[in-house]
């Protein structure tokens, strides 16, 4: 992947080879940014650069053979770590290397891809991946050799923030004191869950949103009109793997829309209405029975809807990217509900909740739980507006 396929960001594509052109390489770099944002592509496409020797751009000459065994992701002193779990054809001991070729074609498919998709790419979407202490020392390992082609040796760790401690500890020593000529680029989008001596180490670099009009742009590039891309921009608020999911209408936001508007419609009827309860809790074992990843994006979808609907609510519309495909569903009536008397206590439930399938707690209880708590704060009224 070369920097030209990597959407906007001019500014650190700047920074990253002009920095590889001066000779100036930090060994441990962490790249950090959010879903959609292009931190992988422009890893692999930095990668490409040093490796190639692709000096002052990457069309002005550069290694061919060197450039079509990246484009390919077979670079022999090109690796990768990622999050994995055990499958149906791995059992114990999950490692990168196991899911190689998956990696490949997933990389090649979806570059910006998030970590639900890589999970369902490999058939581990209920469960929660990591990089263990077994993939610790295969990185130890392989960097410790020497360089198959006499230049430069680069490992790219993908969402580092799911590495345990165990393994993080494990690559202290390395990434302080790597061999010559060793490069470490680490990928995150939640800095704080990363060891604080594990990120003091590295040079970090923070990748913002995409602005709308790359997205727009990249979404043509993709075959839609400039009418639907810009719509699907705006509504991807940065994250181009967003974008590009509502694109093919293969994004799981529309499956969390329905379960949302489902929870909402019966919260309304179970005010002193056991019927509607018992809906309640039927919805609840519903959501518990989908993997805790799909769990936890699932609370952070409902987060963004709830802040969305209180933007609206205060009529700050220029702020509301986000848009209902449920027709049934009217989010500026639900808005109306959502005000300074309940959205703090909504809120904190919603982190509440995410806090607690995040450390494995029962889902049924815990979506059980949210869904009462929530009716509850649902059917608050307003603060009364004082006259003077």
């Amino acid at each position: 992947m070369k920097f030209s396929q990597v959407l906007g960001l001019n500014h650190l594509k700047h920074h990253l080879t002009s920095s590889a052109d001066a000779g100036r390489v930090p060994h441990a770099q962490l790249f950090i940014g959010p879903e959609g944002s292009g931190t992988l592509p422009m890893a692999v496409a930095y990668a490409q650069y040093l490796l190639c020797k692709n000096k002052g751009g990457e069309n002005a000459g550069g290694n061919i053979d060197c450039n079509k065994k990246c484009d390919h992701l077979n670079h022999p002193d090109l690796h990768f770590a990622f999050p994995v779990a055990t499958s149906e054809t791995v059992s114990s001991h999950p490692v990168s290397d196991h899911y190689r070729a998956a990696w490949s074609t997933f990389l090649s498919e979806q570059p910006y891809g998030n970590l639900f998709d890589w999970y369902r790419a490999i058939g581990i979407e209920k469960k929660q991946g990591q990089i263990g202490v077994d993939e610790a020392q295969d990185i130890v390992r392989k960097l410790s050799l020497k360089s198959y082609e006499g230049g430069y040796k680069i490992m790219i760790i993908w969402m580092v923030d799911r590495m345990n401690s165990s393994a993080a500890n494990k690559l202290l020593k390395l990434i302080e004191e790597p061999p010559q000529k060793t490069v470490l680029l680490m990928i995150a989008e939640d800095p704080g869950q990363l060891l604080k001596t594990l990120k003091s180490r590295c040079q970090i670099l923070q990748f913002p949103a995409l602005p709308e009009s790359v997205v727009t742009d990249g979404l043509i590039q993709q075959g839609a009109s400039r009418e639907e891309a810009h719509h699907l921009a705006q509504e991807a608020n940065g994250n181009f793997n967003k974008a590009l999911d509502l694109m093919l209408q293969d994004s799981e936001d529309l499956i969390f829309e329905k379960w949302f508007a489902q929870w909402a419609r019966t919260a309304f009827k179970a005010k002193g209405n056991r019927a509607a309860i018992h809906e309640l809790i039927l919805w609840s074992e519903e959501v518990s029975k989908t993997g805790r990843e799909t769990q936890k994006k699932f609370l952070a979808y409902c987060l963004s809807l709830i802040r969305q609907a209180m933007l609206m609510n205060y009529n700050a519309h220029s702020l509301v990217y986000l848009k209902m495909h449920d027709s049934d569903f009217d989010l500026e009536r639900f808005a109306s509900f959502i005000h300074e008397n309940n959205v703090r206590e909504m809120v904190q439930e919603f982190e509440r909740a995410r806090y607690h399938i995040l450390r494995n707690g029962n889902a049924k209880i815990i979506f059980t739980d949210l869904s009462i708590k929530l009716t509850r704060l649902l059917h608050a009224k307003p603060a009364q507006k004082m006259s003077l």
